[in-house]
This record gives structure tokens, C-alpha cells and sequence, in this order.
């Protein structure tokens, strides 16, 4: 699977129902709407079904609280975790010693850092954050730092993807949301890309949500993502 489907509703019942119609399990994405309307118990619901869960709380605080969140968090049963790489290097390195001792079977889940959102152009970047340069280069000084805090990848977009990878390794994960299907709205994302478009920046994973969700046939719609994503 390279394609995780975030899961942008508010019920349980909707994530259900949704969930029905898939013929085998999927990678989902549980954000903040969804887990502060619903809790965490929907997570083992949706791991009974035999899904892997991206759990996207982005966390961002100091150190000694990311560290006991995360050990909590790791008890969950979820596979990927992420926070903000801005905590800087000792707020990440925290993530993982909270991570290792709350994992179960001695099986921590893989956690990512948040380089710069989707929704983040440069100019908003550079005038409202006052970092100064191209993202690009910011979201690679940050992949630098999460893979120097002992993290398995960040999450970007397609477009900072294959330096990521040229610079870190194809190991180092690179989820990258922001993905459209041609003709697709923009919505409020700034840095999109179609799955072709990821699968040539060598995106290890991607994020897809409204695409899949609100299509006529989502099993399909997803089912050609993935296709797109695997091909040789």
C-alpha cells in the first residue's frame, strides 16, 4: 500500500460506513477532526478491520510533554505517529524515548516530522513565519534534523520529495499529502501534485482525502490510485 486515505469525517458511523465499502485493508488517516468528535476508541475499531492507521495529531510542545504523549500514543496500536519538526532536534529525540518506552511488543510506531504544511506557500513562509528562503530548502533542513533526531521520515509535499530522498536515502520516508486528481479542486491546499506526479518524486507514501471520499465510487477511485503508485 502507498496510498493512505484520510478518513475527513467527524462520526463514527461515517468512517464505518465508508470503510465498508473496501474489499481488503487500507492505510487511513485519523486528524484532529475526527479523533476529538469521535476519541480514540475508533481506533480499535478500525484496526479490528485489519487497516493501518496514520494517526495525525501533529504534535508540537516541549520536550518532557511530546515525550510522555508519545508513550502514551504508542499504546494505541497505530502505525505512524508525526509532530512538528519546528520543536527542533531535543522536542523529536523526546518523541522517540517516549515512543520506545510505551511500545507494545516492543514495537514502537514509525513517527514523521511536519516540515511546512501543504497550505503553506512561500510567501506566507517568508512574511508571516519570517523564514527566509525557498521551501524547499526549508522542508530539507528540517528532514535533515528529524533523521538526525533518530525519526523515520517527515511529511512534506510531492514537491521537496525526491531531494528528501537524494539527499537522505530512499529509506527515509517521505508521506506527502496535497494530492489531487486532474480536474480536482485545489481546496485549501497550495502545494499539490496528481499520484503520477508523486510516483516521479518517488513519494513514499501519499495522503489522499476528498479525492477518494467524496468520489461516485471510492473503492475505484482509490483502487486506480493505487495502481498509479505501484506500477514499475
Amino acid at each position: 500500500m502507498k496510498t493512505i486515505i484520510a478518513l475527513d469525517f467527524s462520526t463514527k458511523e461515517e468512517v464505518l460506513g465508508f470503510l465498508d465499502g473496501f474489499k481488503e485493508p487500507v492505510y487511513v488517516k485519523m486528524g484532529m477532526e475526527l479523533v476529538y468528535s469521535t476519541g480514540f476508541s475508533l481506533i480499535t475499531e478500525i484496526k479490528k478491520r485489519g487497516h493501518k492507521i496514520f494517526l495525525d495529531l501533529k504534535l508540537h510542545d516541549i520536550p518532557n510533554t511530546v515525550k510522555k504523549a508519545m508513550k502514551n500514543l504508542a499504546g494505541l496500536d497505530v502505525d505512524i505517529v508525526n509532530l512538528h519538526a519546528a520543536g527542533g532536534v531535543k522536542m523529536m529525540e523526546a518523541a522517540i524515548e517516549g515512543l520506545n518506552e510505551g511500545a507494545v511488543n516492543g514495537k514502537r510506531p514509525l513517527c514523521i516530522a511536519v516540515t511546512q504544511l501543504t497550505s503553506t506557500s512561500k510567501e506566507a513562509m517568508n512574511n508571516e513565519l519570517l523564514i527566509p528562503g525557498e521551501v524547499e530548502d526549508v522542508c530539507l533542513h528540517y528532514a535533515k534534523l528529524a533523521k538526525k533526531a533518530g525519526l523515520d521520515g517527515v511529511v512534506c509535499s510531492p514537491r521537496e520529495s525526491l531531494r528528501i530522498h537524494e539527499e537522505l536515502g530512499d529509506d527515509f520516508l517521505t508521506v506527502t499529502p496535497g494530492i489531487r486528481l486532474e480536474g480536482n479542486s485545489k481546496d485549501d491546499q497550495v502545494r499539490i501534485a496528481t499520484p503520477s506526479y508523486a510516483k516521479s518524486q518517488k513519494c513514499s507514501l501519499i495522503v489522499v482525502g476528498r479525492a477518494i471520499t467524496k468520489a461516485e465510487n471510492p473503492y475505484e477511485t482509490y483502487k486506480e490510485i493505487e495502481k498509479i503508485m505501484m506500477e514499475d
